[in-house]
C-alpha cells in the first residue's frame, strides 16, 4: 500500500473513532463524516450544517425553499460567520444554492443531472458487490447481516428515517468490506446529494418492503458467492431508486 493511501484510510479510521464516540445519532455521524467535518462534532458550524443539512436530506427542507441565515445565526446563538461557512458547505456539496444579493435556497437538481448520479452509482456498487464476492470471508460478511439485521428491525417498527440511516449504513459497510478506497471516495464526492434523494425515494409507498426485500436477496448471493448475481442486483437496486423518484413528482426537479 502506498504511503499516501495508508495515510487516507488511518485518517478514515479516526474520523469513524471520533464520531462513533460522539453521542450523535447514525445520520448525523454520516452527514459529519462525509462533509469533513468529523473531527469537530461539536462546534457551532457542525451543528448548524447538522440541523440544515438533516433537514434537507430528510425533507423537511424543499427544494426552493430559502435559507434565512439571520434566523440561523439567532437559533445557535452564533455570529453570521459559521452560518456562511455552513452554507457555503452544503453549496459545494449540491444541496444548497447561493445567489448574489439574494437569499441561500435548497438547490433542485435538473433530472439528467439526477439520472448521471445514479448511473455513476450503479456501476460503482456492481464493482463494490463483485469485490465483495471476491475477497471477503464469511466473517466479513457478519457485518453485512448484522446490517441486514438493523434495515428488518427498522422496517419491521415502520421507522423510516431509522431504516434510511440502517440502509446508509449497509452501503457504507459494502464500500469499506471492498477496499477499493478510489471507489469510496468517488461515493463519498456525490454522496450528500443522492441522500436526499435516497430518503425521497424510500419515503415511497411500499417501497421499504421492497427494499428490505432487495437487501436480503443481495445478502443471499453474498452468502452463495455469486459475484455476476449480486452486481446485478446491486444496480437493480440502484435503478429501482431512481425510477421511483422519476416517479415522485419531487419539487426538485422543473417541470
Amino acid at each position: 500500500m502506498a504511503v499516501d493511501e495508508a495515510a487516507g484510510s488511518s485518517r478514515a479510521e479516526q474520523s469513524r473513532d471520533v464520531l462513533a464516540g460522539s453521542g450523535l445519532t447514525a445520520g448525523e455521524r454520516e452527514i459529519l463524516r462525509v462533509l469533513g467535518r468529523a473531527e469537530d462534532p461539536d462546534s457551532v458550524g457542525a451543528q448548524i450544517l447538522l440541523s440544515v443539512g438533516a433537514a434537507i436530506i430528510e425533507g423537511r427542507l424543499k427544494p426552493g425553499d430559502d435559507l434565512n441565515s439571520v434566523e440561523l445565526a439567532r437559533r445557535f446563538s452564533s455570529s453570521r460567520t459559521p452560518v456562511r461557512e455552513a452554507l457555503a458547505t452544503l453549496e459545494r456539496e449540491g444541496l444548497v444554492e447561493i445567489a448574489a444579493r439574494k437569499r441561500p435556497r435548497v438547490r433542485r437538481l435538473g433530472i439528467e443531472e439526477v439520472r448521471e448520479i445514479y448511473e455513476l452509482r450503479g456501476e460503482l456498487y456492481g464493482l463494490v458487490s463483485r469485490r465483495i464476492v471476491a475477497r471477503c470471508s464469511d466473517r466479513d460478511l457478519d457485518e453485512l447481516r448484522s446490517a441486514q439485521d438493523d434495515l428488518e428491525e427498522a422496517a419491521a417498527a415502520d421507522d423510516l428515517d431509522g431504516y434510511f440511516w440502517a440502509n446508509v449504513a449497509f452501503r457504507n459497510t459494502e464500500a469499506r468490506l471492498a477496499a477499493n478506497e478510489t471507489v469510496r471516495d468517488v461515493l463519498d464526492s456525490v454522496g450528500v446529494r443522492t441522500l436526499q434523494l435516497r430518503h425521497l425515494s424510500l419515503s415511497l409507498p411500499g417501497r421499504v418492503a421492497t427494499s428490505v426485500a432487495d437487501h436480503r436477496r443481495l445478502l443471499q448471493a453474498y452468502e452463495d458467492r455469486e459475484g455476476p448475481l449480486a452486481a446485478a442486483l446491486t444496480r437493480s437496486i440502484v435503478h429501482r431508486g431512481l425510477a421511483a423518484v422519476e416517479r415522485s413528482g419531487w419539487p426538485g426537479f422543473p417541470r
